[in-house]
């Protein structure tokens, strides 16, 4: 939340509302900042319909609304708690099917590998396409690329691999009968089992479809977006591709839902097509492009919330019927609660 807030006063502590406001009132389409938000909420549903297919692999088998709205909730936490999200969807999922909380998890870290398999393979070939916009990305923040070197080159970064990959071989070949490693043993089977079934799962055609329908989603609601925008709707495909993948890598920093490094992202990207050209990253910032930043973004997290609200109202509303025995868990799942 601090480092969200940290770069929101930067990009706007010297930015002029009014423009802001003008912007708002005479500049921009809302249709096709309507349709930008459907498109979101079909990503959700792919979001869920990829999830649940490796749910039903590990023969956990919740309605696929439950599904559905323990995605929308996950966003909904993440405005609030960046990251905790995904282990409150887990918990909330493991809860209702009285599921292995482990196996859960590991099947949401197989969620969540494919998408950063995804975002890598977007950046390649974004790069390729726009070399120039990434150079220029990397003249811009050399700390950036500092970070980057340094983190392949380090010696200690490799010696931790090489010591867990070790400490994991000598861990399953231990004969051991000590609790502690015994559930220790068996924390790390679930999550791998519930990270592996992408592999084993009948279906992987279907993840990969859901996937490439999921990351098409996250891009056309982006790329309809900029129609809004007398300013933006010239960019075209080649150019929303590079917002796009620059906006996806700065998900990585952990604040509320990209507060301030998915504007500045955004911001930085737009300059490289001639709005807001003189970018720094110590400001002043371009209020077009900042404009477009904060709408878009706003727009977004107010549906997250909405969402959210929706979501939670559902959980209740399903925890009561469960409760009172109108809707049966299937005990195939687990017979043991929330196991790890």
């Amino acid at each position: 939340m601090f480092i969200g807030g940290g770069l929101v006063y930067l990009l706007y502590s010297s930015f002029d509302f009014q423009q802001m406001k003008d912007i708002m009132q005479n500049s921009i389409n809302y249709w096709w900042i309507a349709l930008a938000l459907i498109i979101s909420i079909l990503s959700h549903i792919v979001r869920a319909a990829r999830w649940n297919l490796q749910l039903k692999a590990l023969n956990i088998k919740p309605h696929f609304s439950a599904v559905v709205n323990s995605i929308f909730g996950t966003y909904a936490v993440n405005l609030v708690f960046p990251r905790l999200g995904e282990v409150w969807r887990s918990t909330y999922i493991a809860d209702r099917q009285r599921a292995s909380l482990t196996t859960v998890i590991g099947s949401m870290v197989g969620d969540r590998l494919s998408d950063t398999i995804t975002v890598l393979s977007l950046t390649i070939a974004t790069f390729f396409i726009a070399s120039d916009a990434f150079f220029s990305f990397l003249d811009t923040y050399p700390n950036i690329q500092q970070g980057i070197f340094n983190m392949i080159s380090s010696a200690w970064v490799w010696c931790a691999a090489v010591f867990a990959i070790i400490a994991l071989i000598l861990l399953f070949r231990s004969k051991s009968q000590n609790k502690f490693v015994l559930a220790v043993k068996t924390i790390i089977k679930n999550l791998w089992d519930g990270f592996s079934v992408i592999i084993k799962m009948k279906g992987k055609w279907w993840f990969l479809f859901y996937t490439i329908l999921l990351w098409g989603c996250y891009y056309m609601q982006l790329y309809v977006a900029t129609f809004a925008f007398p300013y933006t709707e010239h960019l075209g495909a080649k150019a929303t591709l590079v917002l796009f993948v620059l906006s996806s890598i700065s998900m990585g920093i952990p604040t509320n839902g990209g507060l301030g490094a998915w504007h500045i992202a955004i911001i930085f990207g737009l300059s490289l097509y001639g709005i807001g050209s003189h970018f720094s990253p110590a400001g002043p910032f371009d209020a077009q492009a900042s404009a477009f930043a904060m709408i878009v973004w706003g727009s977004q997290t107010i549906l997250l919330i909405l969402l959210g609200i929706y979501a939670f109202s559902y959980i209740a509303f399903d925890k009561h019927r469960i409760a009172s025995g109108k809707i049966k868990i299937d005990a195939t799942n687990s017979s043991s609660g929330m196991k790890l």
